[in-house]
């Protein structure tokens, strides 16, 4: 059997990176992006280019199309491939609103087609690692979670107008990916209370958060969230997943636990020695993992659900991290007349 032919759709940052994969593990059959830059990129791969998925899909069928659009497009691009009977792996998040998401959802079961929802940091095997030793009950019960994503975005990050707009924000571009892990390692969500800023960036999106949660399990959590602060606790940079962030060793996670805590990227146990008690030492211990390529990991896996299999995270999933996250933008922005950069 010949590779699946694979269409990407838009082919920014992300795009490019699932671009990569379909020419090493696929057949690359189609760009699609109206920038000079994919038509560039199209002609340098020599695949060819379309400036939108309507016109693609006019002129060809691919066996997988790739999602990698601005996040507001992200449902009527699914909602056209899934009625074409196309699998799609559609980028975090599934959709910019619930109600999109929700239509995502209704149409890929109704249908039996097959959509994985594009949250690669699950495949990552320090996050099997980890969910593996919850599961197993390592950590006894789960009693409290921290996280952080701290960094600082540059000016030009913000050239793509589409970052700046209603539907971005590091929420919706990156916090769901932290919320989708959190939710995979610890439980479903049950309630959210937020407060979000734009003191830095005076926008129409947040650019600081902080979150409270409570898990279904009982479990408290609390999440701190800006891309206006220098700053290493982030995954991006602790986690060395992707190269182009400088990687600092430590943690963005801490999940706490009745019989040890564990923290994230790093992969401590920590654990004391004799009885539980603050009197007694505490060591931890470091949870074994063989580094592999998640977005290579996460390919792979889209061939095997074009194939059949069930998606690591389907359109459902995908839709509660989404609901999570909605949550937190829905309340409302603390604006500062007075924003700088």
């Amino acid at each position: 059997m010949p590779p699946p032919s694979i269409a990407i759709f838009g082919a920014g940052l992300i795009g490019r990176r699932h671009i990569e994969q379909a020419v090493a593990q696929a057949t690359l059959c189609a760009i699609v992006d109206p920038t000079e830059a994919a038509r560039d990129l199209a002609k340098s791969l020599n695949v060819p280019h379309f400036e939108t998925p309507s016109a693609c899909l006019a002129a060809c069928h691919p066996d997988g199309v790739v999602i990698a659009t601005p996040n507001q497009m992200h449902a009527s691009h699914a909602l056209m491939c899934i009625d074409a009977d196309i699998p799609v792996l559609i980028e975090k998040p599934l959709a910019d609103t619930l109600d999109a998401a929700d239509q995502i959802v209704k149409a890929s079961e109704a249908r039996g087609a097959a959509v994985l929802t594009g949250h690669h940091r699950r495949h990552n095997p320090i996050i099997k690692a980890a969910h593996t030793a919850i599961a197993a009950g390592k950590l006894g019960d789960i009693r409290t979670v921290n996280g952080q994503f701290w960094l600082y975005k540059p000016d030009d990050y913000f050239d793509a107008t589409w970052r700046k707009g209603a539907g971005a924000g590091p929420a919706m571009i990156n916090m769901i990916h932290d919320i989708d892990l959190l939710r995979h390692l610890c439980g479903d969500i049950a309630d959210v209370q937020a407060m979000r800023s734009n003191q830095s960036r005076g926008g129409v999106v947040e650019d600081t958060a902080a979150v409270m949660m409570r898990f279904e399990n009982g479990a408290l959590g609390t999440f701190s969230i800006s891309d206006t602060v220098v700053a290493p606790w982030s995954w991006e940079m602790t986690s060395a997943e992707n190269p182009i962030y400088p990687h600092h060793l430590g943690a963005c996670y801490t999940i706490g636990g009745t019989l040890a805590s564990l923290s994230i990227p790093d992969l401590k146990l920590w654990t004391h020695e004799g009885s539980r008690s603050w009197w007694n030492p505490i060591s931890s211990q470091t949870l074994p993992f063989q580094p592999e390529d998640a977005f290579a990991l996460q390919f792979a896996h889209f061939l095997d659900v074009i194939a059949g299999a069930p998606p690591l995270v389907s359109a459902r999933e995908g839709r509660e991290s989404l609901a999570t996250v909605l949550d937190v933008v829905e309340h409302p922005l603390e604006p500062n007349p007075e924003a700088h950069p």
